[in-house]
């Protein structure tokens, strides 16, 4: 047996007291017990019944028993110009607490690199918690209308409407995307309140094509009877491969290659297609402590691996695949560090 005031000794007594310090740091225990007895609130920046409204929904459903001392967890709408008024409030607006976080849609960041006057956020600067997918998107066309492929948009005379919810959306840069790259003409029609909007104006022949990620579109109503009925016809799809699901559909760049996109086109298409990386992050306000960040992280990624959660994503035919707040991090500073030509070809895209 070794005596007391041996080296060996001291040195387990020196790591025992450190660890103790480091355990009972009064510091980390405030941080773990902040969220008892409170309510944490998800501001949601698209309209209800869009996916990306359902999905943070079904986080709120689970999100507060994954966080210490179990706080309630409600949601708010907020929508608005592609969630530029959700993303606004959480920036610049909820109190850095660690007690309000967002759902917003990844596509406004370009709308910053635009230096739009109604942006009041960073991209850079929000705290990421996290997305549950990266999912890749579909344009379609109703079926009765006179186009039965993106030759025929080309070509036409009268280009088909589309719908979209605002400038900052996937629904708005996807199509200029396509004009610029596979030289078709749509006329976008902006300003509708959420997705049900777009649905509605699509069944009334107010516009006739739109786009919607491939995971609603064989996911929820009314696509899934649209498809049956052959009331819509997919064109397009944006994964860098054809979906398994949509063996006959090409993608972007596939038609790049058939009509010989230049080069500078397709660096354009990383851009705007850049946002498809970030999924359907949810986000906090600059400034939230450290700790409390670190705590909403462990507790969002725990969420995505509740059994309970996985179930309901199955049962909607919901993809599960989280991408942390990390690494979210590192992109959204990769995301607004565009050089000026880049910039500036996004301006002329977006008639800036």
């Amino acid at each position: 047996m070794r005596k007391p005031g041996t080296p060996m000794a001291i040195l387990f007594w020196t790591l025992f007291f450190l660890a103790s310090n480091l355990v009972f740091s009064p510091t980390l225990h405030a941080q773990a017990s902040f969220y008892e007895g409170k309510t944490v609130r998800l501001v949601i920046g698209s309209g209800p019944g869009a996916l990306y409204d359902l999905w943070a929904r079904l986080i709120a459903r689970h999100l507060g028993k994954h966080i210490p001392h179990n706080p309630s967890v409600v949601v708010q709408s907020m929508p608005g110009a592609g969630s530029i008024i959700a993303a606004n409030y959480i920036y610049g607006v909820a109190k850095p607490d660690g007690l309000t976080l967002a759902a917003i849609n990844p596509a406004i960041y370009m709308d910053q690199l635009l230096g739009r006057r109604e942006v009041k956020f960073d991209w850079a600067k929000f705290n990421w918690i996290g997305t549950p997918e990266q999912p890749d998107f579909l344009f379609f066309i109703r079926g009765d209308s006179p186009y039965k492929n993106i030759e025929e948009i080309r070509k036409a005379k009268e280009p088909p409407k589309c719908g979209s919810t605002g400038t900052g959306s996937p629904l708005y840069h996807i199509p200029k995307l396509m004009e610029e790259t596979l030289g078709t003409k749509f006329n976008i029609v902006i300003g509708y309140q959420g997705a049900p909007d777009i649905d509605l104006a699509m069944e009334r022949g107010e516009v006739q094509c739109r786009l919607i990620t491939i995971a609603a579109y064989f996911g929820r109503e009314p696509f899934l009877t649209w498809g049956k009925k052959g009331f819509v016809r997919p064109l397009v799809q944006t994964g860098r491969r054809r979906d398994s699901a949509l063996p006959d559909v090409p993608t972007i760049s596939e038609l790049m290659d058939r009509f010989k996109t230049p080069e500078d086109g397709r660096r354009l298409a990383t851009v705007i297609l850049a946002p498809i990386v970030f999924g359907r992050p949810m986000v906090a306000p600059p400034g939230v402590p450290a700790e409390r960040v670190k705590i909403l992280r462990e507790s969002w990624n725990k969420t995505l691996k509740d059994p309970e959660l996985l179930a309901e994503a199955n049962r909607s035919g919901w993809p599960v695949g989280p991408v942390g707040g990390g690494e979210l991090e590192a992109l959204a500073k990769e995301a607004v560090s565009q050089p000026p030509d880049v910039v500036q070809r996004l301006k002329k895209l977006l008639g800036e």
